[in-house]
């Protein structure tokens, strides 16, 4: 299968999402269309009954239509209903940060943008988690949705993974308990959820086509559990494989994970769905597990070709059989042929408020030096606010993208609340992030350095950025399609220019979708260096780019693959030169996954500061306060940065800012790690605020002035840079031919951490308060063995400060009574509690099992061994407040 048509066919599964009549199909209990009675619509049966009555009736026709996924513009991109037999459609949307809506008749496609799952897992509140899958269910089903394509159970192992934002951390029993409250609450309404992506899921670089090499051991103790927990604790309705291959098997036909796994081991009873474009295969996904093949390239591998493998004796009956039964159970079990789904008004304001509480929880805060934060309006007579995206919603990209109903502001939502007696001015200081930030290589050259020509040649004075002209096809022939002024060369089309998912700042004009595929582009203009001194410009590009300084070629980047190339120059302060670029998609396979991808990037001295951003560093000098608000660009595609680093100059914008105002305080909106070691030490306090949804601005401003005292935790590890974390090496990402290592075997994220002695910036589990807390008098205590064992500890704690918050008290597990490797502390339970001040509370945590256990992978089992195992309690997995020990019986040696 080519690559292009695989992300063409994602692409159009992304587009018609959701699109279908605003009236789902109504059903009762009547008698069919020919006059039959229909006795499966009897709710007075099981479940079970139902769905044995309703298979009896169908056609094998009917079957195969049933279980093969189709593109029509009344249902979108699932199975159409059976309304001979009143088999309602399966009318999915996409979910894992609320509902996108796609259909334009379905309340103008918008839905409430919740926080990302990422800063739900930061708020280590499974009761938090519950109300954010309440009301992600109630919008599913008012929306006309009754199945939905989340939660991301996919374990974050990469710590600058662009698809981190939909997981729900580093940690396999933090997603866990997080992930059950979830399914719980998404289930009680008709709807069934769907957990994804099985298996492996765990990096957007190759997607397609990497092959996720992993231990049957990692496999149990880390990226099955979330899986697993969902499907024992929360009725788990759906499951949906990935693209990846699996050991070298795609991951929808692969027996050993969808059957001797999911349905063997897991008992799951629900159903697996691919993902668009992901099956490969017609009788090996049949007779692997798959139950419902998704919309592929450029119709699939099932329906006619299925019917055909059924009639020559590659795929029995029965296992058709089971997949239809597999689905339709659900769909009776979760309430879907009795209870169809409406076009309800969301309640936005009600909603929305919903949205801002869960945002307030998620906000980390990573640094408070000299308590800077929380602000105090009465003291203030100032605040700058600056960073590109400041003024306007930050978001995510690919499927994730929500319409919201509303958005707020940093800059609006802090003008409000600091009130009329403090002047609250803004700066950007950078350009505004763009889809092509995703992309490895310096940051683009600021539109402030850069001058546009008129069509004659001529610099056009006062304007900035470089005239843009873009062809509809490779070679800059005949006249362009477009021609405007472009701020900067920064461009990543293709999957990212897609209407309604390219989910970048609303400052930038997107390119017209004709222009996604083969097509080339040229830029013209000048450029002029704000001070003397050496600067590096640059091209990274996929095909090939040039660039011409002064009418010479300077570079030639070939662009065989994603790569930069540069050139070093000598430039002196306001001397203009000319520049040309030109692009062209000439990919040497002949097709591809990306769209056009350019950048021209700079490298420049460390006391260079261009117009924009000295304009940002003089309004912080004069300013109180300043609050510096970066963002990255993060979305499901074909592309994770391999770096850590902020886009589009935002560092040395920190760095500026800080030099100029010692009260600078950095806001930092990313669904991954960021670094931040170039710029820690110099500012005064950083909030992690992830991508907090469309109340986003309010949340940020009642963490500043303190309406709400932080009590987020970091679900995953924040290193200290790209090169020390325990997934460094190449062989694991982004794979050596092909093949992507998962060498770290169960030690993922902090438990590789420790057992590398690699120290973080930020370790797992850390978040700072308003106030303090003091742990005393730990108890531990256990019975039974093996996996029927109950574990719990039990002590004080007390909040010893000013004013009401909440801690998180996390237990860990250390190293197990075996020769077996183990990590040296796991995370093992944990409770969420708030103390008013001076008050102290009894906490008790009962532990989870497997953390006192390890996968047998010869006994294929559990195994907990017998003996004392270190206790550690505290607020984080580098800060251990008490420290004991507890005697487990186990199941093994």
């Amino acid at each position: 299968m080519k690559l292009r048509s695989r992300l063409f066919s994602k692409l159009v599964a992304l587009t018609v999402i959701g699109a279908i009549a605003a009236a789902p199909l109504q059903i009762a209990n009547a008698e069919s269309n020919d006059g039959g009675a229909r006795p499966w619509m009897n709710t007075s049966q099981s479940a079970e009954k139902r769905t044995e009555l309703l298979l009896d009736a169908m056609t094998l026709s009917e079957k195969i239509d049933f279980v093969t996924g189709n593109v029509n513009n009344n249902y979108g991109f699932y199975n159409a209903p059976i309304e001979r037999l009143g088999i309602p459609a399966l009318t999915m949307a996409d979910g894992p940060t609320g509902v996108r809506v796609a259909n334009p008749e379905i309340q103008d496609k918008q839905s409430t943008a919740l926080p990302t799952p990422i800063a739900l897992a930061a708020t280590w509140n499974t009761t938090t988690a519950s109300e954010y899958g309440d009301l992600v269910g109630n919008e599913s089903f008012n929306t006309t949705h009754n199945v939905l394509l989340g939660p991301g159970f996919d374990i974050a192992r990469l710590p600058w993974g662009s698809r981190n934002f939909e997981s729900m951390g580093e940690d396999p029993l933090l997603q866990s308990k997080m992930g059950v409250a979830y399914v719980n609450a998404v289930q009680k309404y008709p709807v069934i959820a769907t957990a994804k992506h099985f298996l492996l899921n765990n990096q957007e670089t190759d997607r397609f086509t990497v092959n996720s090499i992993a231990s049957e051991r990692a496999m149990q103790e880390v990226y099955l559990r979330p899986f697993a927990a969902a499907i024992e604790k929360a009725s788990l309705g759906s499951a949906m494989c990935s693209f990846n291959e699996i050991n070298g098997t795609p991951a929808c036909e692969n027996k050993e994970v969808l059957t001797t796994m999911l349905r063997d081991q897991l008992n799951f009873n629900g159903f697996v769905m691919s993902d668009y474009g992901a099956n490969l295969s017609t009788a090996p996904s049949a007779n692997a597990g798959l139950d419902l093949e998704t919309p592929g390239d450029p119709y699939g591998f099932w329906g006619s070709k299925l019917m055909n493998a059924v009639q020559n004796g590659e795929v029995s009956e029965d296992v058709i059989d089971e997949m239809v039964s597999n689905i339709l159970y659900q769909m009776f079990d979760k309430g879907l042929f009795d209870h169809p789904a409406v076009n309800k008004q969301i309640p936005a304001a009600e909603h929305g408020a919903k949205a801002q509480q869960i945002a307030e929880e998620s906000m980390v805060l990573l640094q408070n030096k000299d308590n800077a934060l929380p602000l105090k309006a009465d003291s203030l007579k100032s605040i700058a606010v600056i960073g590109p995206d400041a003024d306007n919603y930050a978001t995510v990209g690919g499927s994730s993208l929500v319409k919201p109903t509303y958005t707020v502001s940093p800059l609006e939502a802090i003008r409000k609340r600091a009130g009329k007696g403090v002047e609250v001015k803004y700066a950007a200081g950078t350009d505004p992030i763009s889809t092509a930030d995703i992309m490895n290589g310096p940051s683009a050259i600021p539109s402030s350095m850069l001058s546009p020509v008129d069509e004659n040649g001529n610099v056009i004075q006062g304007e900035h950025g470089l005239r843009a002209e873009y062809f509809n096809n490779t070679n800059l022939e005949g006249q362009p399609s477009v021609v405007r002024t472009d701020g900067q060369v920064n461009m990543n089309l293709g999957f990212y220019n897609y209407d309604g998912l390219n989910g970048q700042s609303s400052k930038l004009t997107p390119v017209p979708g004709d222009l996604n595929g083969r097509m080339s582009a040229r830029w013209t203009g000048a450029i002029a260096a704000p001070q003397d001194g050496e600067y590096t410009l640059s091209l990274s590009s996929f095909g090939s780019s040039k660039l011409y300084f002064d009418g010479k070629l300077l570079i030639d980047n070939k662009g065989e693959k994603v790569a930069t190339e540069k050139a070093t120059l000598q430039l002196k302060a306001g001397e203009s030169h000319d520049v040309r670029i030109e692009y062209r998609t000439d990919w040497t396979d002949g097709d591809s996954d990306f769209g056009g991808l350019v950048r021209f990037g700079w490298e420049a001295p460390e006391e260079v500061t261009d117009s924009k951003m000295q304009k940002a560093v003089d309004l912080a000098g004069k300013s109180d306060v300043a609050v510096v608000v970066t963002r990255t660009y993060e979305s499901e595609g074909y592309i994770d940065r391999s770096d850590l680093d902020l886009p589009n100059n935002q560092e040395q914008l920190i760095k500026k800012v800080a030099a100029a105002n010692p009260n600078t305080i950095v806001v930092q909106m990313s669904g991954r790690a960021v670094q931040m070691n170039g710029w820690q030490d110099d500012v005064k306090s950083i909030v992690q605020a992830w991508y907090a949804g469309q109340e986003q601005g309010d949340a940020i401003a009642s963490v500043l002035f303190g309406d709400v005292n932080p009590s987020g935790k970091l679900p995953i590890t924040i290193p200290v840079d790209e090169h020390s974390t325990p997934v460094s090496d190449e062989k694991q990402f982004p794979g050596v031919n092909g093949d992507a290592e998962y060498s770290e075997d169960i030690f993922v994220g902090y438990k590789g951490y420790e057992k590398e002695g690699i120290q973080p910036a930020f370790a797992f589990g850390h978040g700072l308060s308003y106030t303090t807390f003091d742990y005393r008098n730990l108890k531990t205590k256990a019975k039974g063995n093996g996996q029927d064992s109950t574990i719990e500890v039990s002590l004080n704690l007390r909040n010893t400060g000013a004013v009401t918050g909440a801690e998180v008290v996390q237990v860990y597990a250390g190293k197990l009574p075996t020769s077996v490797a183990t990590p040296s502390k796991q995370l093992a339970g944990f409770a969420k509690v708030e103390l008013k001040p001076g008050k102290q509370q009894r906490v008790t945590v009962k532990l989870d099992p497997k953390a006192f256990s390890y996968w047998d992978e010869n006994k294929k089992t559990w195994v907990m061994p017998s003996g004392q195992v270190p206790i550690y309690v505290g607020g984080a997995s580098d800060d251990i407040r008490l420290t004991g020990s507890v005697a487990v019986k186990g199941s093994g040696k």
